[in-house]
């Protein structure tokens, strides 16, 4: 007992130091004591330090976790300030969430392989495959654990309010004793769960996920013999598409694993998971080549981007991943041990590619800026698809990449491309007035009269909108008279001028109303025409509105509404 209250304290120290450490670098950060990359630096390291030193106490104890979780901090911090070589600004290191991820893929993916190295050796991978699962589980206890500290701690705080007691919350209320606390929560709950590793142990979580296989089996089987019936147009829809195929290979992948286990005497033993396992194997490769197509698809339409990049790399790994497990069942006999050692081959890959993500060897920001770069200088990339704002979320290479573009536009002849730099379109800027006399030309106004109402709204309308306008009432006329018609009329006595509906016949089951006016400051408001008992004018009723309201301009009488009081302080039942 004494032992696991010490174990407890110190893990409870120890993330109250983590957290105690990480405030105080955000908190010099904010008074300018500390750069801005420095800051970045630092943060990586005290949280890959601490959450590797928690992670791996539970089974080598504190002070033998201490070393190696220093040594993977000063890997994961020195590969982060490497990125300094492509991001001036570390704001542009979380821009995309892939240089983030990649960072926590080197400093969580190698803490299995250090706790296997100080209790047996490196690559025994009954014991990685075990402490994988027990470390994510512990993980999540904990975050649960420190979740129900601060419910307490709310609930607490309310309970003493009611005497007019305020202490809680005021401790609430700074950032410091919140990040303590919640470190040595988060410390506290790690301890405790791997006390109770037998009782908490991951296998209960293992089973449950193994009766997924056969699930997931039958969608991929079902995807793959429906797409020769249905085509492939549909994985030539973007990146989506890719990403769904590497989602169901990823948990294919996963859920294989899990069936194989640690070992052949721990895993499973049911005939219908294991064939359901083998047939996973021999289909992952094809539905991740199929992934792989789709990406390639996309690459080869618009070029190459970080995102890009990394669904590409991730789609390389899914189809490594496949044909290791598909080569591994073909074999025959020992597929299972096959799959294991392929597991630890291809997790080493991803470690690899993750810090090599984070290096100039693998500079995704740059692949991209020179690829996009290349693209429009060879015409491949006309001036509307350009993406200037992409390039500043792309480092340093981007913006060389800018400069590039930004001395091309200065040659005679890249008027358009000076203006899609500079946020414009490659067109010119619509013309507000042409399109508003364009308009005025083709749309009838009832009464007759008051095309000088329809002239001083038109001009306030958005050029986008008057396009749309326009569009409509340029149709060619049916028999049933022109597609638009403007009524205008004193609808509101309280604003000066008259209001006007516009009547927009956009299809055969559809005619849009819209109700215009100039409010007190002169701007244009839109609003939905309805009945007074607030109904929807449906299209039958609103056709045949608009062919009266051609022929003879409508009445105007007042609205069957009153309200108590006078003017804008009176109440009104809205209908």
């Amino acid at each position: 007992m004494q032992g696991q209250i010490a174990a407890r304290v110190q893990l409870g120290l120890a993330g109250a130091l983590g957290a105690g450490l990480l405030w105080w670098v955000l908190a010099a950060y904010d008074h300018g004591k500390l750069g801005d990359y420095p800051a970045l630096v630092l943060s990586g390291l005290i949280l890959t330090l601490f959450g590797g030193l928690l992670a791996m106490a539970g089974p080598l104890g504190l002070w033998r976790a201490l070393p190696r979780a220093a040594g993977l901090a000063v890997i994961t911090g020195g590969l982060v300030a490497l990125t300094r070589l492509r991001f001036d600004d570390p704001a542009q290191f979380f821009d995309t969430p892939l240089p983030a991820l990649a960072g926590l893929a080197v400093a969580v993916l190698p803490v299995p392989f250090l706790v296997a190295a100080g209790r047996t050796r490196w690559n025994d991978y009954p014991l990685l495959f075990l402490e994988a699962w027990s470390i994510a589980l512990r993980i999540a206890a904990a975050f649960t654990f420190t979740g129900l500290v601060w419910l307490a701690i709310f609930l607490s705080d309310q309970v003493l309010q009611i005497v007019g007691i305020g202490v809680l919350g005021q401790l609430m209320q700074d950032e410091l004793p919140v990040m303590v606390i919640s470190g040595a929560a988060f410390g506290l709950g790690m301890a405790v769960i791997h006390e109770l590793a037998e009782v908490a142990s991951p296998y209960l979580l293992l089973r449950l996920f193994r009766l997924f296989l056969p699930v997931v089996l039958g969608v991929m089987a079902i995807f793959l013999v429906a797409l020769p019936i249905r085509g492939v147009d549909g994985l030539t829809g973007g990146l989506s598409p890719a990403m769904l195929l590497l989602v169901m290979v990823g948990a294919g992948i996963t859920l294989t694993s899990i069936v194989v286990d640690q070992s052949d005497a721990e895993a499973v033993q049911s005939p219908i998971l294991i064939r359901s396992a083998q047939a996973m194997a021999l289909i992952l490769p094809v539905v991740a080549a199929l992934a792989l197509w789709a990406i390639w698809l996309r690459i080869g339409q618009y070029g190459w981007t970080p995102g890009r990049v990394f669904v590409a790399m991730v789609g390389g790994l899914g189809l490594g991943y496949g044909l290791i497990y598909a080569q591994a069942v073909l074999r025959g006999p020992g597929w299972r041990e096959r799959i294991r050692q392929g597991n630890l081959r291809m997790i080493l890959l991803v470690i690899a590619l993750a810090a090599l993500w984070l290096t100039p060897i693998l500079n995704a920001e740059r692949i991209s800026a020179n690829d996009q770069l290349a693209r429009f200088q060879d015409g491949r990339t006309p001036i509307e698809e350009l993406d200037p704002y992409a390039f500043s979320q792309w480092g340093r290479p981007g913006a060389e990449a800018f400069a590039v573009l930004e001395t091309l536009a200065k040659e005679p002849g890249q008027e358009a491309l000076a203006r899609r730099l500079a946020g414009e379109t490659a067109e010119p800027v619509p013309d507000r007035a042409a399109l508003a006399a364009d308009l005025a030309a083709v749309l009838p106004v009832q009464p007759a009269t008051a095309t000088g109402t329809r002239d001083t709204l038109l001009p306030e309308v958005d050029d986008y909108q008057l396009q749309d306008w326009l569009q409509v009432c340029g149709q060619s006329l049916s028999t049933d008279g022109p597609p638009c018609l403007m009524v205008v009329a004193d609808l509101l006595p309280t604003l000066p001028g008259e209001e006007a509906f516009l009547f927009l016949d956009r299809s055969a089951d559809y005619i849009e109303i819209v109700g215009l006016y100039l409010d007190a400051k002169g701007v244009l408001q839109y609003r939905t025409a309805t009945h007074p008992d607030g109904s929807v004018i449906d299209t039958v009723e609103a056709k045949a509105l608009m062919e009266a309201y051609r022929l003879t301009p409508p009445p105007v009488s007042a609205a069957l509404l009153n309200q108590l009081g006078t003017g804008e302080d009176g109440l009104i039942i809205l209908p």
